[in-house]
């Protein structure tokens, strides 16, 4: 067995090696505040997916091949990453408000925690305006939901903006039954959520709360700061919002659908430069005569491009005339694409391209 001594002398060894670590990370972060000086010089974007890719690869093999688990090994440099990057430029992330929205789950998933710093904002148009005037470099915004449809203030916004999507995060919508501490489900009379929550839930609320009043709110991060004030009283949000506001999950994943999932557009002044795995938003618009949708699409089906998106959107000044978004695979610098795009500008009467961008889970 090992002594009160042999302990003491071992955890003496762990702050050894725990010194050690902190003065690499020291000479880390030096050197990626060097790479940072370097990348502006040549007006280089701060962060490069390619690279942070490819450095959780080579952490993953190194980590199996002295036994450690590849996925801790990756999250603890996922932090690292961020804490480097953090040191080359103060990430500022807008996002459709307020704190612990399914919105500001999407910007964590895509920006990590770690040197960044995440602004909610009240309005989609309030995030566009904080990215147009310089205020934060990027800005995360929801674009459409598997059950719902199209974000339709976001898809407006981008008809007068100048903005480009830089990236896209997909969500899995798991709503959650919370409630304030002390507070048992024999208690709630009043159920708080956004309408489209309490919708979701449906089933679950008849089956297991179904005298409960339901009560609608702003959003679902509103619901559950409320608890602390509306007595007898159950949120549906999310398990960040609980965190946030000291409360206790009770229930997961109690939507009717198990298939909800919403697509979060991160914004920027600049669009993502080519992976290889990549997804190219645009809008465009046609006269308004026979066969001139038919003819726009001909471009893309002719070079073989992958369509996986096509919405029309009025435009308001005109009556019964529309404006298509549309999203096709590939980049807008691959030859096939800028050329897909050549020949629908000569078809077409507008076309703006919203951005080309890593498709979600590539990165």
């Amino acid at each position: 067995m090992l002594s009160k001594e042999q302990l003491r002398s071992l955890r003496r060894s762990i702050d050894e090696v725990d010194r050690q670590i902190v003065r690499l990370l020291e000479r880390r972060i030096g050197l990626a505040r060097r790479i940072g000086e370097v990348k502006r010089l040549l007006e280089m974007p701060v962060r490069d997916l390619d690279r942070e890719r490819a450095v959780l690869e080579g952490v993953g093999k190194m980590a199996e091949a002295v036994g450690l688990r590849k996925e801790g090994a990756r999250a603890i440099f996922r932090e690292i990453i961020a804490a480097c990057r953090g040191v080359q430029e103060a990430t500022r992330v807008a996002f459709l408000g307020p704190k612990g929205t399914f919105t500001e789950m999407a910007a964590r998933s895509f920006f990590p925690p770690a040197g960044t710093e995440f602004i909610p904002c009240p309005t989609i148009r309030s995030v566009f305006r904080r990215v147009q005037t310089g205020d934060t470099p990027y800005g995360v915004v929801p674009v459409e939901n598997t059950l719902e449809g199209s974000v339709t203030a976001t898809l407006d916004q981008f008809l007068a903006s100048d903005l480009m999507v830089y990236g896209e995060v997909e969500l899995h919508v798991e709503q959650c039954l919370i409630l304030a501490p002390g507070t048992s489900l024999e208690d709630v009379k009043v159920i708080l959520s956004h309408p489209q929550a309490l919708a979701q839930s449906r089933n679950y609320l008849e089956e297991r709360l179904a005298s409960a009043e339901l009560r609608e709110v702003s959003s679902t991060a509103e619901a559950v700061r409320l608890l602390s004030k509306v007595p007898h009283a159950a949120a549906i949000g999310t398990e960040l919002a609980a965190r946030l506001y000291g409360m206790r999950v009770v229930a997961r994943g109690i939507q009717d659908s198990p298939r909800s999932y919403t697509r979060f557009f991160v914004l920027s002044e600049h669009d993502h430069p080519r992976t290889g795995r990549d997804k190219t938003s645009i809008i465009f618009s046609v006269e308004h005569v026979p066969g001139a949708l038919y003819r726009a699409l001909e471009v893309f089906a002719e070079r073989g491009i992958n369509l996986t998106k096509i919405e029309s959107r009025p435009v308001k000044r005109r009556r019964w005339e529309y404006v298509f978004f549309l999203d096709f695979e590939g980049h807008r610098h691959d030859e096939v694409c800028h050329e897909a795009l050549e020949a629908l500008r000569r078809r077409a009467i507008l076309v703006k391209v919203l951005g080309s961008y890593p498709t979600w889970g590539s990165a």
